[in-house]
C-alpha cells in the first residue's frame, strides 16, 4: 500500500445500531475495490474486521478495527466500530481520530436507538453522512424513513438519493446532486440515465437541498431569497461547505450485500468530507507534558512527530498491538518516541498499516494517515507518542463511566493473582471497565458498562487464560452507629502467677452526627495515668471496625472516657485497651444500635416518554425523586435511593429505555436501613460468617 499525500486521505468511522450493516460494509467497500474477490457474511465469521474470536463467535463486533480502502487515488480509513452500548468507549475512541461519520441505518427497522446515539456522540458539529441499508428488504418505506430521520434530527438532513424502487425490486437509485441514477446489472452497480417517472419526488429532494445549500452562506441565502437558481459550482461548494461545518447531513440509500451505493458513499466522502488539515482547522492543540503550557501542533510532515493512540489490541501471536493517528510529522520504523503520558521511552521497531487482523508493510505513517506500531512496553489506549525534543500531550477521548457492579472470583482457589494479570491486559484493549478491590467487604468487583461487556469480559478470560470465574452480587458496604447514650464500666482483670493485667475504664458513648469518631477524656485525679489514655483511645479505634449488630465498621459515635482505676503493677497499655474494647461492645449494646446503608445520589437522562415508567421504578427501589430539569434531548432526572437497590441499574434502565436512557451515580451518605430490612440484612450476614 502506497503514501498517500493529506488530501487525498478521508478517516472515517462507521457508527450504528448493532446489525445495521457497518462491518457487511467494510466487506463491500473491499469487494467493490478488488481487495477481496468473495463477499465475507458476519453469520459465517469470515469479514476482514470482526476477527477476534469473541466477536466470531457471537455474530456482532465488539472492538474498533481500521479497514484501510484504496479507491480513485484516494484512500480511506474505515474505522469500524461495536453497535453493541455497552462498547461505547471504542465509539468514542474511533470518534476522537475520524474527520466524519458514516452513520448505518437498517431500512427495515428505521431510526433505532443506536443511530440516536451516533448522532448525539458525533453532535458537536461532526461531519456526517447517513447511510439507508438494506433497502432490497420487504416493506421499505423509504419516505417514512426521511420523515423520521428529520423528526429526530431536524432540518440538516439532506436526502441525496430517490430510489427507484424498494423491497426486493430494490436495484437502485437515482442520485439527486449529480443528477444520475445507479443500477445493480446482476453483477455491479453502473451509472443509468434518469429513468422517467420521478420528475416531482426529483424536485422535491433537489428543493431540501438547495435551501439546505442557501443556508450555508448568506450570499447564496440573499440569492435564493430572490428567486435566482444556484450555478453548479455555487450548488456544490454550498452543499460541501454545509457538509464539512456539520450543517448539512447527506443521506444516501443502498444495499450493501449486493453492493449498491457503495461507490455512491465513497465519492460522496472525497466530494464532501473534509480532508484531514481541515479538521480543526488543521491545528492540534495539546499540553507539555511538563510545564501544562499549550502546544499546538500543525498537521503537517514537516511539523514535530506526535501521534495519538486510539485503540490497543492484544494479538495472540504479535503481542499487543498499538494503532495510532499521526497529528503531525512521520512515524518510522526504528524512530525512538517519548510516551508523553507515561513519561516513558519508546522505540517503532515496524511500522504498518492495519487492515483487520493483516499486517500491511510500510516505510513511514505520515500526517493524517492511520497506523500501527507493535510491542510498545507502556503504551495504552489514549496516550500520546511525540518527538522526545518536541514533546506534547493531546487529550484523551472520554472514557464512559462504568456502573454495572458484579463481584468476581475464580472457581479454582489460587487463581486470584491470575484474574488481576488477565484483565490488566484486557483493559488495554478495552479501558471502560475496571476491577476493584473492596477491602470492608473483601470483594473483588468487576465494574463494566453493561451485561454484555461484562459476559464478553468473563468469556475472554476462560477462553484466552485459561481462567473460569464465578460472578455475583455485589455485598453493600453496611455502616453501624447509635441513635441513644450510654455510660458503661469495661473492666479487665486478669491474674494467673507472675505479672497480672488490669484495666478499668468508665466511658459514655453518645451519637455524633458531622464527625465519624470523637474521642475525649475528662478524667480527673490521675484515676487514669495519662500515659493509658492513648492506649484507650487506640482500644476503641481498633473496636469501631466491628459493631454488634453485624461486624460492620461504626461511624458517628463520640466516646468520652469519664473515669477507672489502675493498677501499680499489673496496669499497661494493653490492658486498657481491652478494657476500652469491652466497654465499647457493652455501650453499644446500650446505646440502640442501629444499621446504616450507603444512599447513592443519582442523575438519570432519558427522553421525557420514559418519565413515568422511571419515577415509578425508582418508587419501587425505596428512592426519591428529587427534581427534573431538561437538558439537551434528555429529561434529567435527579433521584436518590439506597445502594442496595441499584446495582443492576444499568441493565435495568437499559430495558426500561430501550437503552436510550443513561444514569451517573456516586456515594451521597449514610441513612439507617428501615427495621425489617435490617434484621434481614443482620440475619443474612450472620449466616454468612458462620458458613464461612
Amino acid at each position: 500500500m502506497k503514501n498517500y499525500s493529506v488530501d487525498k486521505i478521508r478517516n472515517v468511522v462507521l457508527l450504528g445500531h448493532g446489525s445495521s450493516g457497518k462491518t457487511s460494509l467494510t466487506v463491500a467497500l473491499l469487494l467493490a475495490t478488488k481487495v477481496t474477490s468473495r463477499l465475507g457474511r458476519v453469520e459465517d465469521g469470515n469479514t476482514v474486521s470482526d476477527f477476534d474470536k469473541e466477536e466470531i463467535a457471537r455474530g456482532f463486533s465488539i472492538g474498533t478495527s481500521v479497514v484501510p480502502v484504496e479507491w480513485n487515488s484516494h484512500k480511506f480509513n474505515f474505522i469500524d466500530t461495536p453497535g453493541y452500548v455497552d462498547f461505547e468507549g471504542d465509539m468514542l475512541s474511533a470518534i476522537r481520530v475520524a474527520g466524519g461519520a458514516v452513520i448505518m441505518l437498517d431500512a427495515s427497522s428505521g431510526v433505532e436507538v443506536g443511530a440516536e446515539k451516533a448522532w448525539r456522540l458525533t453532535e458537536a458539529k461532526m461531519p456526517k453522512i447517513i447511510f439507508i441499508n438494506k433497502m432490497d428488504k420487504e416493506n421499505i418505506n423509504y419516505e417514512q424513513i426521511i420523515a423520521d430521520l428529520k423528526e429526530k434530527f431536524g432540518k440538516r438532513i439532506a436526502p441525496f438519493c430517490v430510489p427507484t424502487a424498494t423491497g426486493v425490486e430494490f436495484k437502485g437509485f437515482i442520485n439527486a446532486v449529480d443528477m444520475v441514477g445507479r443500477e445493480f446489472n446482476g453483477k455491479e452497480c453502473v451509472d443509468i440515465p434518469v429513468p422517467k417517472g420521478f420528475d416531482d419526488q426529483i424536485a422535491a429532494m433537489r428543493e431540501i437541498l438547495t435551501e439546505a445549500v442557501a443556508e450555508s452562506d448568506e450570499a447564496l441565502m440573499e440569492k435564493f431569497f430572490e428567486g435566482e437558481e444556484f450555478t453548479e459550482k455555487e450548488f456544490s461548494e454550498g452543499l460541501r461547505n454545509g457538509v464539512v461545518a456539520g450543517d448539512i447531513v447527506p443521506v444516501i440509500c443502498g444495499s450493501v450485500t449486493q453492493g449498491i451505493g457503495i461507490h455512491t458513499l465513497m465519492n460522496v466522502i472525497i466530494k464532501y468530507f473534509p480532508v484531514p488539515t481541515e479538521v480543526g482547522g488543521g491545528l492540534n492543540k495539546g499540553v507539555h507534558p511538563d510545564t501544562g503550557e499549550e502546544v499546538t501542533r500543525k498537521l503537517s510532515v514537516d511539523e514535530p512527530f506526535s501521534a495519538y493512540v486510539f485503540k490497543t489490541i492484544s494479538d495472540a501471536f504479535v503481542g499487543k498491538i498499538s494503532l495510532f493517528k499521526v497529528l503531525s510529522g512521520s512515524a518510522k520504523k526504528d524512530m525512538e518516541v517519548l510516551n508523553a503520558n507515561k513519561d516513558a521511552k519508546e522505540k517503532f521497531a515496524s511500522v504498518f498499516y492495519l487492515r483487520g487482523k493483516e499486517q500491511i508493510a510500510t516505510d513511514a505513517v505520515i500526517a493524517g494517515d492511520i497506523g500501527a506500531t507493535a510491542k510498545l512496553q507502556n503504551t495504552e489506549t489514549g496516550d500520546t507518542l511525540c518527538d522526545r525534543d518536541k514533546p506534547v500531550k493531546y487529550k484523551s477521548a472520554p472514557v464512559p463511566k462504568p456502573e454495572l457492579y458484579m463481584s468476581i472470583e475464580p472457581k479454582a482457589k489460587g487463581d486470584e493473582e491470575k484474574i488481576s494479570s488477565a484483565m490488566a491486559k484486557l483493559k488495554d484493549e478495552d479501558p471502560s471497565f475496571n476491577l476493584v478491590r473492596n477491602r470492608e467487604t473483601k470483594q473483588t468487583l468487576l465494574v463494566g458498562q453493561g451485561s454484555m461487556q461484562v459476559a464478553v469480559l468473563t468469556s475472554k478470560l476462560k477462553t484466552n487464560f485459561g481462567v473460569d470465574v464465578v460472578l455475583g452480587a455485589p455485598k453493600v458496604s453496611y455502616r453501624e452507629t447509635i441513635k441513644g447514650t450510654a455510660t458503661v464500666q469495661g473492666k479487665h482483670k486478669k491474674q494467673s502467677g507472675g505479672a497480672g493485667q488490669y484495666g478499668d475504664v468508665h466511658i459514655k458513648f453518645e451519637p455524633c452526627y458531622d464527625k465519624e469518631f470523637v474521642f475525649a477524656e475528662e478524667i480527673f485525679g490521675g484515676s487514669v495515668p495519662k500515659q493509658y489514655i492513648p492506649a484507650v483511645e487506640k482500644g476503641l479505634l481498633e473496636a469501631i471496625e466491628s459493631g454488634v449488630l453485624a461486624g460492620c465498621p461504626v461511624v458517628n459515635i463520640k466516646a468520652t472516657l469519664l473515669d477507672g482505676s489502675y493498677h501499680d503493677v499489673d496496669s499497661s497499655e494493653m490492658a486498657f485497651k481491652i478494657a476500652a474494647h469491652l466497654a465499647f461492645k457493652k455501650g453499644m449494646e446500650e446505646a440502640k444500635p442501629v444499621l446504616l446503608e450507603p444512599i447513592m445520589k443519582i442523575e438519570i437522562f432519558i427522553p421525557e416518554s420514559y418519565m413515568g415508567d422511571i419515577m415509578g421504578d425508582m418508587n419501587r427501589r425505596r428512592g426519591r425523586v428529587l427534581g427534573m430539569e431538561s437538558e439537551g434531548y434528555f429529561q434529567k432526572v435527579i433521584a436518590e435511593a439506597p445502594q442496595a437497590e441499584m446495582f443492576s441499574y444499568a441493565t435495568d434502565l437499559r430495558s426500561m429505555t430501550q437503552a436510550r436512557g443513561f444514569f451517573r451515580m456516586e456515594v451521597d451518605r449514610y441513612e439507617e436501613v428501615p427495621p425489617h430490612i435490617s434484621e434481614k440484612v443482620v440475619e443474612a450476614i450472620r449466616l454468612e460468617k458462620e458458613k464461612a
